[in-house]
């Protein structure tokens, strides 16, 4: 049977599940009776806990005989919980998911000092190596690990303690495994990370973010499109603003950290950026690359947050020019400092989280409405549905998953763009 992987979380979280997928048959658990399941989780929100906790009941259920690991940041900052659970078989932290011989700790391969859960301090970690996979199962764009962990300590994340501190891939190892993707067939590439924007600060001479991204470019001529994940626009170097401006491989979409557009919570939340830092940054970006297209984490309802702050939060949407957002009620998560804060009462979070996701919605459709008319490159991701290079849903009636099509954005239904095919280009 065949290994099963449950993935939860970031883009990072799907490209380490390809590498767990080769490590855990590799160690043999695909021959096990009954299988193996192995539930990679998140711990950003509760909710994203609770959901992993609500898969791994699941897959008891549905597969009685497997053998349920559990691993990724949830598993990181509290294996004890999930050890506790009668359906786990194994716990697995960050660092141990990513080798063989760690899934064969169970007594099925002959295991006498069997311990349920093996899970080492993370922080111990220095170095992130280069996992190469030569696909992404199920997906039409391949993603790429530059970076893991992270050295700053906003108060309100526990990622720090499922991560462990900033530490990079070396450029070359990067550059052979995006060549290798692309060889495989891969028209875009995301590259990955924790902090993306930190990269470079561990290794020899300390190359920044942009460098990389220049050096992809230069080195990998046939990959077409390359893209990046969550950036702090804090940390933007030089090289890599030129590199926006000036690549037109490099895809027009920068999903940001921002987390609130209120100086005092900002502040709060130990973010290093100001509320006009972000409105300069996006309003640079745009001047010198207009089809830039931003997207944004925001949490609603941080502790101490009152509505003025709040109002400075739905405002910023605007000002920077939002278009997808990821908003989060702000959940507590024990052992941070935010956690220990004053909370908001909790009806107020959740009703300010469904203020923003509304302005959120109304900003998303002035984007479809803009883009109507255009001619669109949309990558294909399944039959009928893609995304467009700034990273807009579109449906499509022709081309194959991993195929870039040329389409003219007819109408759009709020959600997704309508399209019609583009006139063939002339010879």
């Amino acid at each position: 049977m065949a290994v099963e992987i449950v993935t939860f979380g970031c883009r990072l979280n799907t490209y380490e599940s390809e590498v767990m997928r080769r490590e855990a048959e590799a160690a043999g658990l695909g021959e096990l009776a009954g299988g193996a399941v192995v539930v990679n989780t998140c711990a950003v929100t509760g909710e994203a806990v609770r959901q992993a906790r609500q898969a791994i009941r699941k897959a008891r259920r549905d597969n009685p005989q497997a053998r349920i690991i559990v691993t990724g940041c949830a598993a990181q900052t509290d294996p004890a919980s999930f050890a506790e659970m009668n359906e786990v078989d194994l716990v697995l932290g960050n660092e141990e998911k990513l080798k063989a011989h760690n899934y064969r700790a169970l007594p099925d391969f002959g295991v006498n000092d069997f311990e349920k859960a093996r899970v080492n301090d993370i922080f111990s970690v220095r170095e992130t190596a280069s996992h190469m996979v030569d696909a992404i199962e199920g997906r039409a764009r391949a993603f790429v690990q530059v970076q893991n962990g992270c050295d700053h300590r906003c108060t309100f994340c526990i990622i720090p303690y499922g991560r462990g501190n900033s530490r990079s891939v070396p450029m070359g190892a990067v550059g052979e495994q995006v060549k290798r993707l692309v060889g495989n067939g891969y028209a875009e590439v995301v590259l990955t990370g924790v902090d993306l924007t930190s990269y470079g600060g561990d290794l020899p001479g300390a190359p920044k973010l942009g460098r990389l991204v220049k050096t992809i470019l230069r080195q990998v001529p046939d990959l077409q499109r390359l893209r990046l994940s969550s950036i702090d626009s804090i940390e933007a170097d030089p090289d890599l603003v030129e590199a926006i401006a000036a690549e037109r491989r490099l895809m027009p979409h920068l999903h940001l950290s921002l987390q609130a557009g209120d100086d005092m919570i900002l502040k709060r939340m130990k973010r290093r950026h100001s509320r006009d830092d972000s409105i300069r940054f996006c309003s640079e970006i745009r001047a010198s690359r207009p089809d830039m297209v931003f997207g944004a984490d925001i949490i609603a309802g941080f502790p101490t947050e009152t509505e003025a702050m709040f109002e400075n939060s739905l405002k910023i949407v605007e000002e920077c020019g939002l278009t997808h957002l990821h908003v989060f009620p702000f959940s507590p998560r024990k052992g941070t400092p935010a956690a220990r804060m004053p909370q908001v009462d909790r009806g107020v979070v959740k009703e300010r989280a469904r203020r923003l996701r509304q302005v959120g919605a109304a900003a998303y459709r002035r984007h479809l409405d803009r883009l109507l008319g255009t001619e669109q490159r949309i990558l294909i991701e399944k039959p009928g549905l893609g995304r467009t290079e700034g990273f807009t849903l579109a449906a499509v009636g022709v081309g194959e998953p991993g195929e870039i099509v040329r389409a003219v954005v007819a109408g759009h239904d709020g959600e997704r763009l309508t399209t019609a095919p583009a006139a063939p280009q002339a010879a």
